[in-house]
């Protein structure tokens, strides 16, 4: 037992099912109202694609910021003291594989530009665990992308290039424009997250001779950065909420309003004070829970 909870906290089952929460509500409150089809076949095999592929990531960043975690988590790391890294390098290629496999399982070979897909995103978590993370902004930038592909893959998967643009089905735009809005809020929700856990992470990534944001321009231009993306945020947010109102989505605007841009307001306000790791450490918290509730709004499409 003490090996499967140590696997499942190498692979950080939480973010796991928030990736398949994700989908699943994509998939049922999104696209399955708008064509009125069930191909549920396709959906499970696309979930256990994304959850491999994540948790072969997860696995291989411990694995190489074995060093950074021990300054910066000391005693979170389970590689070498509870799983051996021999162990957790086989993991990382049989869930990577699996992966690509039930990539090919979901959309088929007629459909081969998502394998390829897939295949970019497991390289680019190799590297952003060898080389992207510790480099100025380029491992964020990452990581928020395969955040926002989390939502992606599901729209590709069910439309194809041509039909993006110059179709005639006012579903496949409303499909467009959702799937988008979505995934552009991953992004930028996630590039924040990123930036905070670099200022969290700052010791450790110091000694190690990492260049990330608060390391080659400081800490207060870091979170310059920070606000400056929740501004963008709020405020887009704010003008989605008035063509909400205006459409009669009022219960959407309220919940959105409680759980989502006050929440991002609150943040934005600690942000500002915040001075010690657990103060950052409670910033990335909040941040996750905000990407949450933002995710969960997906159910208004459905009532």
């Amino acid at each position: 037992m003490r090996l499967v909870a140590a696997f499942l906290r190498l692979v950080r089952w939480p973010n796991l099912v928030f990736i398949i929460i994700t989908q699943l509500l994509f998939y049922f409150c999104i696209y399955q109202p708008l064509f009125q089809t069930q191909e549920i076949y396709q959906l499970l095999w696309l979930i256990v694609a994304s959850v491999f592929i994540a948790a072969a990531g997860y696995i291989i960043n411990d694995y190489f910021d074995l060093n950074i975690d021990q300054i910066n988590k000391p005693g979170k790391n389970v590689i070498n003291s509870i799983i051996n890294r021999r162990w957790a390098i086989i993991w990382h290629i049989g869930l990577s594989t699996a992966g690509i496999i039930a990539t090919a399982i979901a959309v088929s070979f007629h459909k081969w530009y998502l394998i390829i897909a897939n295949i970019v995103v497991v390289s680019l978590l190799w590297l952003y665990s060898t080389s992207f993370k510790r480099q100025l902004l380029i491992g964020n930038i990452v990581i928020s992308l395969l955040t926002s592909w989390t939502v992606l893959i599901l729209f590709f998967a069910k439309v194809p290039f041509n039909a993006v643009y110059g179709n005639n089905d006012p579903n496949i735009t409303k499909y467009f424009k959702i799937s988008f809005l979505y995934a552009g809020f991953a992004f930028v929700i996630s590039l924040v997250r990123e930036a905070i856990k670099d200022i969290e992470d700052l010791k450790g990534d110091l000694r190690y001779e990492c260049r990330t944001l608060p390391i080659v321009t400081g800490i207060r231009t870091a979170k310059v950065y920070v606000a400056v993306w929740l501004v963008v945020l709020i405020g887009a947010l704010l003008l989605l909420q008035l063509y909400l109102l205006l459409i009669g989505w009022a219960w959407a605007v309220i919940y959105s309003i409680l759980f989502v841009i006050v929440p991002s307001i609150i943040l934005l306000s600690r942000l500002l004070k915040a001075r010690t790791t657990q103060e950052f450490s409670k910033l990335s918290a909040l941040t996750k829970l905000i990407m949450f509730t933002g995710i969960l709004s997906m159910i208004f499409f459905r009532l």
